[in-house]
């Protein structure tokens, strides 16, 4: 069984923002895969997908305590940490830039460092999604919980295709040839 986890915030307020790509790209490839029976269980919506053995998991603990829900799920189901994913956005690449890991540190993204807490282990996969530096006339905060500018949307919009062909490419080989495949360009 896989697990993949997309990071964002619960609620209209952030539906659309930079923090919330985590959500948008497993709306994506739900919609892809023609799965839309969210359920709610383990502080978040799920889908069991049994015939790709796979879950999608978004926490609706909010950004920062997305570890629980996603401990909450793993412990449940058994998952061991190899088969996890997590899709999250990244102020550190530039908008519309993909960036597969196998592990590392969280940076300074909150979300992921409470599910790297909860899991005790740096080495979980993710997928990065950039949106670029915060502007300096800005607050972090205040930027990642605002939508992103037009130009901006269509590079994401591209990002999360590439996300879920990365995801579909995973699925079919794996995480190596997923990462050879799809991490090019931008800055790291």
């Amino acid at each position: 069984m896989k697990l993949i986890i997309g990071l964002g915030n619960p609620g209209n307020d952030y539906q659309n923002t930079r923090h919330n790509l985590g959500f948008i790209a497993l709306d994506a490839l739900a919609k892809r895969w023609n799965l839309s029976s969210w359920k709610q269980d383990f502080q978040g919506l799920y889908i069991y997908e049994q015939s790709k053995k796979v879950i999608l998991l978004k926490p609706q603990t909010f950004m920062n305590l997305s570890g629980q829900s996603v401990l909450a799920l793993v412990q449940f189901y058994k998952i061991p940490v190899d088969n996890i994913i997590v899709i999250y956005d990244d102020l550190a690449l530039d908008p519309g830039v993909i960036r597969l890991r196998l592990s590392g540190s969280s940076g300074s993204h909150n979300g992921m460092q409470h599910v790297v807490d909860a899991l005790q282990t740096q080495a979980i996969k993710r997928i990065r999604i950039g949106i670029g530096a915060v502007p300096l006339e800005q607050k972090g905060k205040d930027y990642v919980l605002q939508p992103p500018t037009k130009p901006e949307a269509i590079l994401l919009q591209r990002a999360i295709i590439d996300v879920c062909d990365a995801l579909e490419d995973y699925m079919r080989y794996d995480f190596m040839h997923a990462m050879n495949r799809f991490n090019r360009g931008g800055q790291d």
